[in-house]
């Protein structure tokens, strides 16, 4: 893949909305992430860091590709980035935690729909 191919961020973004939310299940697995003040900075962080990538990747999806899919609220996904970068010391974790628990497995199966359809229409 290369960085011209418009297909590139949807895979940046799959990739990070996958990993975060099975860093957020195994979080919600464990009992010591609380007390553990470490871990959960260390948990907390690298989500913030997958959510930033996400939205920084749907900034770089071609309009003409976007528009196709219109089911993703493409910049409310660039919106939350913005804020993670740029309010950094205001982030509500709760809130943010309620994104990805809620927001990330539809998003995770619309990016797998776009890929899907641009292999089915390179095989046609």
């Amino acid at each position: 893949m290369s960085r011209r191919d418009p297909y590139v961020p949807i895979h940046h973004m799959l990739d990070n909305a996958r990993n975060a939310l099975e860093l957020f299940d195994e979080r919600s697995r464990r009992d010591d992430w609380k007390s553990d003040k470490m871990l959960n900075r260390a948990v907390n962080n690298a989500l913030i860091r997958h959510m930033e990538v996400i939205g920084e990747a749907a900034r770089r999806v071609p309009e003409e590709l976007r528009s196709r899919y219109p089911g993703i609220a493409w910049q409310r996904v660039v919106g939350l980035r913005n804020r993670l970068i740029h309010e950094y010391d205001a982030i509500d974790l709760p809130l943010l935690r309620s994104i990805i628990q809620n927001e990330l497995p539809p998003l995770i199966a619309q990016l797998e729909r776009i890929l899907a359809d641009r292999d089915k229409g390179a095989s046609a």
